[in-house]
């Protein structure tokens, strides 16, 4: 067991460390990855919007989380604030349509050129701000009662079109601004935030965010909160594989199929019969043992080794012995004990009891079993040595 342990150590290491470094990478998963999408109402994380859902909820406003597009549209036709945070951008020019048709008043977060173009036209993205915005500087009364914003906004620009079709900005930084409000073209109310900032967990309770958020979302009894899934999108307008695949994908899929089948008939041609020989092959003895051998060595099975050498010495010394096949390991060791003149229990120990602890002790007991067998020999047979027509027993 031991010697196993030492053969197979650095695999045991290396599996180890493989599985300390998936708990670490699990680990900083779970501490970094949010459990749930940005701005999520439900979620607690610091990218997530469950503080403000659960103010909005502990001032009598009725939050619903969607995910899906047929939701939103419905709760909107009830006359509730749609809040719509696409951070995957699924959605498209089409769906956005939709939804500004029939809600009366729509707050985005973070807006894509899909959301601008169809909510907004002439608002446009400008970056982010150095540092935090100005002051509100607007009618629009949330933006008013919040008075600042944190760092991390970012920033839209309103056209000359857009701000002769209503479209005002608030919190301004240059050119641009972190809040843009006016009127869509299908006649919903749009305000249009450039960051997440004021909506998450993790900045929420930073200058007027708090304020601006409530404000913007608490106007009405209801808020459908969306944030559009995959699901949304428009799978007729997605992009096939063959598209989104560069033209040498084909050619060199098609050279690996020959090259692997080519490979296969190379490799799997057989030059004559696999053994010469004709069956059955005979395999000497010494051979099959020296192979057996090596198996025990590789394993490190010493007391099995031993064993199989105690067995050939006991049937072997049973028979010089001239006890009968039905004799038990105890008259073996009774008799040769006897015929040597060695004490029964250093008998019993080399035959029987003993076992070994490492590779040399392995080698003193085959060495002790062999000087066994050969003082069992010396004792009963006679010595070839003597001449059997001296009378006098000399050697010849």
């Amino acid at each position: 067991m031991r010697a196993s342990l030492r053969r197979g150590r650095t695999w045991i290491v290396v599996a180890v460390a493989l599985l300390a470094g998936a708990l670490v990478l699990v680990a900083l998963q779970g501490a970094i990855r949010a459990p749930g999408p940005p701005l999520a109402a439900d979620d607690p994380a610091p990218g997530g919007a469950q503080a403000l859902a659960r103010v909005l909820a502990d001032r009598g406003v009725e939050v619903r989380q969607v995910r899906s597009l047929d939701a939103a549209l419905a709760e909107a036709r009830r006359g509730a604030t749609v809040f719509v945070h696409d951070g995957l951008g699924v959605l498209d020019r089409a769906r956005i349509g939709e939804l500004a048709a029939v809600a009366d008043a729509i707050v985005v977060a973070r807006p894509d050129f899909a959301s601008l173009e169809v909510l907004a036209p002439g608002v446009r993205l400008a970056g982010a701000v150095d540092g935090a915005p100005g002051a509100a500087g607007c009618a629009v009364p949330a933006a008013d009662r919040a008075g600042t914003l944190s760092d991390g906004q970012r920033l839209l620009t309103i056209d000359d079109d857009a701000a002769a079709s209503g479209f005002t900005g608030c919190f301004p930084s240059g050119d641009g601004f972190a809040v843009v409000a006016g009127t869509a073209p299908d006649g919903a109310e749009v305000v249009l935030v450039g960051a997440t900032t004021p909506f998450a967990n993790e900045s929420i309770d930073e200058a007027g965010n708090a304020a601006l958020a409530v404000g913007l979302l608490g106007a009405r009894d209801e808020v459908v909160w969306y944030l559009p899934g995959p699901g949304d999108a428009d799978a007729a307008e997605a992009p096939t594989l063959a598209e989104l695949t560069p033209g040498w994908v084909s050619p060199v899929l098609v050279l690996l199929v020959v090259a692997t089948i080519a490979a296969g008939i190379w490799r799997g041609r057989r030059f004559g019969p696999l053994v010469v020989e004709d069956l059955p092959v005979h395999v000497p003895a010494s051979e099959t043992g020296e192979g057996r051998a090596r198996l025990y060595a590789r394993s490190s099975a010493r007391l099995r080794a031993i064993d199989q050498i105690r067995i050939g010495t006991i049937r072997r010394l049973s028979a010089v012995l001239r006890l009968p096949r039905s004799a038990d390991v105890d008259a073996v060791v009774v008799s040769a004990a006897q015929a040597t003149g060695q004490p029964a229990a250093s008998v019993r120990a080399l035959l029987v009891d003993a076992v070994p602890q490492d590779d040399r002790e392995l080698v003193r007991l085959a060495r002790d079993l062999d000087g066994l067998e050969r003082a069992v020999h010396a004792a009963i047979a006679p010595d070839p040595s003597l001449d059997a027509t001296d009378p006098t027993g000399r050697r010849t």
